[in-house]
């Protein structure tokens, strides 16, 4: 059978490309934060050949305060109505109803949300507009998901809590081909928890439907490593992010798109050899 995700055949690796308009992201620190600047950056990862750029304007990095709606909305709008129009295939990275309809007006035909469609209205929003979706798994909220996290087997619970977020969406009317799942990485989890996950991503494609993963610039490669700050870390992120495409994910979501594109093809080439 034939594995898709929303538009996309998935008989190979995806690139989804991070757009932050946010001033408080911890990767990129408000780099994009102007207008402008976030469309620039979108653009330069759509030539790069980003499949999909995912725009965020409220941080969820650990620690981070929620964002007013309305502030979110006006971040992130005018960004997806001018790369939407450039013919990108936009997806909001939101956790709030009314933002991610007013990005589906401007043009996003995704939604990408961090508490798996669990929001008010969130859901019935999806179904209704006939979007995809990606549902993540977090421990936790933002501000404090980092402070203790604890699994008895993370990779078979976090595994658990989407299938039964699936089962919801599919109630809801959404078909598993407009669904992904994204483990979390680095929500609500240790440095341990990350591997773990990263190492079974078996226990996600049993799930039949695309795998996310996004790892890029993450705390856990610093930690693992020695200390690097999140734009030194682009190494460890193509390290991560191959492991999980050779064990099974579909779609990575990325800060820096080429160095990621050029890894992809040289490691399918490796894979495609006789």
């Amino acid at each position: 059978m034939t594995r898709r995700f929303d538009r996309f055949v998935l008989d190979r690796p995806l690139v989804m490309g991070i757009v932050n308009t946010t001033p408080d992201s911890f990767s990129d620190g408000g780099d994009h934060f102007d207008r402008d600047a976030a469309i620039a950056r979108g653009l330069e990862q759509l030539t790069d050949g980003a499949d999909i750029l995912d725009i965020g304007g409220e941080s969820t990095r650990p620690g981070s305060a929620p964002v007013p709606p309305a502030e979110e909305r006006r971040r992130v709008v005018p960004v997806i109505e001018a790369l939407a129009k450039a013919g990108a295939v936009v997806s909001i990275d939101t956790r709030h109803a009314d933002t991610m309809k007013a990005a589906l007006d401007a043009g996003a035909t995704i939604v990408n949300d961090i508490t798996a469609l669990t929001g008010p209205g969130s859901l019935d929003l999806v179904a209704s507009r006939g979007v995809s979706a990606v549902l993540m798994h977090m421990q936790g909220e933002p501000k404090t998901m980092q402070a203790n996290p604890h699994y008895e087997n993370a990779p078979r619970e976090i595994a658990d809590y989407l299938a039964a977020r699936i089962a919801a969406c599919e109630k809801a009317g959404i078909p598993r081909a407009k669904l992904s799942v994204d483990p979390g990485i680095g929500f609500g989890k240790s440095v341990a928890h990350n591997a773990q996950i990263l190492a079974r991503i078996d226990v996600l494609r049993a799930l039949e439907v695309a795998v996310l993963i996004g790892v890029s610039r993450k705390s856990f490669i610093g930690a693992l490593s020695k200390g690097e700050k999140p734009k030194d870390r682009l190494p460890g992120s193509l390290a991560a992010g191959l492991a999980a495409i050779a064990r099974g994910a579909d779609i990575l979501r990325v800060h820096d798109v080429a160095p990621t594109i050029q890894a992809l093809k040289v490691w399918k080439a490796v894979e495609s050899a006789q």
